[in-house]
């Protein structure tokens, strides 16, 4: 008969057992000091090595042939646990033996001694099964039992244990395995049982198995039997899963505020008969992506994917502010939870997206501090800024090409209804002499980084000076001027100083007389260095 892959790759000795090294160490010491306890207790969540790690302290425990902590596997009674045939090793179900008289019978048997083993093993799983009586009754026995019985007890659910038995045992916890020990242990196997399975589709079966390996080893048994050829659509498909795809495509009409587009969108995967509620779950996740990277920047011992799905998060994080994700999770955590209590899934998906596309139709207190967000910077100090326009003002043709270590060309006259710096362009000496310090460049970069995080570290530890309609910017790193040549990035820039200061100004490089880039000069130019060299004085042309 067919063996399903977490029974058959079930761990045999500790050091099989994957992402519990706190666990596993500890136990092998204590076996090879010959320092046993008689009770311990295993907790933790699902799937994470509480009962694999209880079969092994048994046979440990017994082994006629131990080798560092670990059972051999191959003597008598190693091979007799494992098929069952050594009756002094009892596993017991606490939530379908609960009662008293099934821990009476257990204190009964333990009063005799093993018949072929060394000690009497006793496992009790889901041991916050048992009822008060039970508890009670065991009290005694679990503080003082024969020498020759170790008790092992395993729960996913600790508090609900009695303070008076946590006393009496030892406890270990098992964490939840990373998603790196669960994709490596799951090649592994995949190579063992002749499947070929993607690196990224074994971290999807990880991060869909939430920690758990017993949940990935099903899952992973679930997708061969669809394809040898495990890739990630396969894994997608098996487990019922939204592609990362939609994900992205969601979010960026979340950010344009495209409810139309999300619509569609929905009904596709409605006609796909992808599940609403997983969709919204796998949703939150990803805005939960988002913020981690938006607050800690620091993505890659905290998320499981893709290099090429991190800069997709990685822009979309630049184009959400902190206040606008938080925002999100809420109301979809909110249409999760209805969901859940049996509402119709779609109306409720649509219904949470549409909130989230166009915030106007929600009055809630987080809709309104969200909005408010969005504008308080530009109001601060009292300016009152159309931040729709924002996008107007930097329509010139400077680009990369004519972009140089000189003052910044003139913006069109022909835009309307955009406040444009006043006076004649100036000769640039003047400028720079001039020039004083702007004390408000740190609140721009501040403003600057929730538009482009890239944008901001390109502009860190520079200085700025105003000088009439100018902003002259001091840097010693060159690719801080590479970044302001590109007309998205100044129109970052441009955006972040309209916030700040309610005003638009032309931007340049700040170069002390001396300082500035030697370039290559065209005939017309050095002739109109050598007269103003002579003293003679030559009207600049607008």
């Amino acid at each position: 008969m067919y063996q399903v892959l977490y029974r058959k790759w079930r761990p045999k000795i500790f050091d099989d057992v994957a992402g519990q090294p706190q666990v596993t160490i500890t136990l092998k010491n204590e076996l090879q000091s010959g320092r046993i306890n008689h009770a311990y207790l295993f907790t933790g969540s699902r799937g994470t090595g509480k009962t694999s790690c209880a079969k092994i302290m048994a046979k440990a425990l017994n082994c006629l042939n131990p080798k560092e902590g670990n059972p051999c596997g191959e003597c008598e009674l190693c091979r007799g646990i494992d098929d069952g045939s050594v009756m002094d090793i009892a596993e017991i179900d606490a939530a379908s033996n609960n009662s008293v008289d099934n821990v009476r019978n257990i204190i009964e048997e333990a009063s005799f001694n093993p018949a072929k083993a060394k000690y009497r093993v006793y496992i009790i799983d889901e041991v916050h099964m048992l009822s008060v009586g039970a508890f009670n009754a065991l009290l005694k026995t679990l503080e003082e039992p024969p020498t020759h019985v170790v008790f092992i007890l395993a729960t996913t659910e600790v508090h609900k244990i009695p303070a008076t038995i946590l006393s009496r045992c030892q406890r270990f916890d098992f964490h939840r395995i990373t998603p790196e020990a669960i994709a490596q242990r799951l090649l592994f196997v995949a190579e063992q049982e002749g499947l070929t399975l993607e690196d990224n589709a074994a971290l999807l079966i990880a991060s869909v198995s939430d920690g758990a390996m017993r949940d990935a080893l099903s899952l992973l048994d679930r997708c061969a039997s669809t394809d040898k050829n495990i890739t990630v659509n396969v894994v997608q498909n098996t487990a019922g899963l939204t592609g990362h795809d939609y994900l992205f495509s969601i979010t960026d009409c979340i950010i344009r505020k495209d409810t139309g587009a999300i619509l569609a969108i929905i009904e596709q995967l409605y006609n796909e008969s992808k599940d609403m509620g997983r969709l919204c779950y796998e949703l939150i996740e990803h805005f939960r992506n988002l913020m981690m990277i938006k607050t800690l920047n620091k993505t890659t011992t905290l998320l499981t994917f893709s290099d090429e799905e991190k800069t997709k998060m990685k822009t979309q994080t630049d184009m959400l502010t902190l206040e606008n994700i938080l925002y999100a999770t809420d109301i979809l955590q909110s249409g999760y939870d209805k969901i859940s209590r049996g509402m119709n899934k779609r109306i409720e998906m649509e219904l949470s997206l549409i909130k989230l596309t166009a915030p106007e139709l929600d009055i809630s207190v987080s809709a309104l501090l969200d909005r408010i967000s969005t504008l308080e910077r530009a109001v601060k100090r009292g300016i009152s800024v159309n931040i729709s326009q924002v996008s107007e003002t930097d329509n010139d043709n400077t680009n990369s090409e004519n972009f140089s270590p000189s003052i910044e060309n003139k913006p069109q006259e022909n835009q309307r209804n955009i406040p444009r710096p006043m006076g004649k362009t100036m000769d640039y000496d003047d400028i720079v002499k001039n020039a004083v310090l702007m004390k408000d460049w740190s609140e721009v970069l501040k403003v600057l980084k929730s538009h482009s995080i890239t944008m901001a570290t390109a502009f860190k530890n520079t200085k700025a000076y105003i000088s009439g309609d100018y902003i002259l910017i001091d840097s010693d790193n060159e690719l801080t001027f590479k970044r302001l040549k590109q007309p998205e990035e100044r129109e970052r820039m441009r955006k972040a100083v309209l916030e700040v200061t309610g005003r638009v100004y032309r931007l340049g490089p700040y170069k002390k007389s001396g300082e500035q880039s030697v370039q290559p000069k065209d005939a017309m130019t050095e002739l109109l260095d050598t007269a103003r060299n002579s003293g003679v004085k030559v009207q600049e042309e607008e």
